[in-house]
């Protein structure tokens, strides 16, 4: 692996990749970011849609993913979630990614960009929701609403087997805003993962914590809203 990723062609990418950062590089973002809690190796500030637009110039290559990470600036970082091949992505590679995370932003943009295209993604998810770190945690709602958006083709059984590890998650208060968000995406996927969440979230509302019940209760409100109903309806 340390003569793969020192192959020369594509450490001249990985080179001119990081020479095309600075321009795009905003200070008064960076500090506005750190001000909020979003702290970085390094940071400079740049946009995900400069980002995007840079990563779009180049062809993905798992190799420049991994120099790109193992860099560790915030947008190296979001780069290497950009550029990563998802067929090559390994478990291994997945469960240390996710534990070395330093923020929410960064759980995101990997979850969004990179981790439910890997074949992994279902399986992961409802690991990290069993984990013990929060971000992890968090990084498993995220994936299991992104997954509800995006899969288009997977059993409704699959994104039912959330249910099992999701009422701990729901008691935790630092969880809650990630957790209704996520669970309602899945709320909104067809009708019968509506008429399921809802029948779930009915069962939040019996455990012994005011979390749970404020949680269910939003989900409930958002999913059996009007709005959904004739989006779902829409959907046939």
């Amino acid at each position: 692996m340390e003569y793969l990723l020192d192959n020369p062609k594509i450490e001249n990418t990985y080179q001119e990749i990081i020479r095309k950062l600075r321009p795009i590089q905003n200070g008064a973002v960076a500090e506005m970011m750190t001000k909020r809690g979003l702290e970085y190796k390094v940071n400079l500030g740049a946009s995900v849609v400069s980002l995007r637009q840079l990563a779009s110039g180049y062809d993905r290559n798992h190799l420049l993913a991994l120099k790109l990470w193992n860099k560790q600036w915030r947008e190296t970082m979001i780069l290497a979630t950009l550029l990563d091949e998802p067929k090559q992505v390994t478990e291994e590679q997945l469960d240390y990614w996710v534990k070395s995370f330093p923020n929410i932003e960064m759980a995101e943009q990997a979850s969004m960009n990179l981790f439910v295209y890997t074949p992994f993604a279902f399986q992961k998810a409802k690991e990290w929701c069993l984990e013990k770190k929060n971000l992890v945690k968090m990084t498993g709602l995220l994936m299991m609403g992104r997954l509800a958006m995006t899969d288009k083709t997977t059993a409704d059984e699959e994104f039912e087997s959330f249910f099992e590890v999701l009422p701990p998650l729901s008691k935790d208060p630092e969880l809650s805003s990630i957790f209704i968000r996520s669970f309602t995406h899945l709320g909104r996927k067809n009708k019968n993962l509506n008429k399921l969440a809802v029948m779930f979230a009915r069962t939040l509302q019996t455990i012994d914590s005011p979390v749970s019940q404020m949680v269910a209760e939003e989900i409930i409100d958002e999913l059996e809203s009007e709005y959904v109903q004739e989006m779902l309806n829409d959907k046939g």
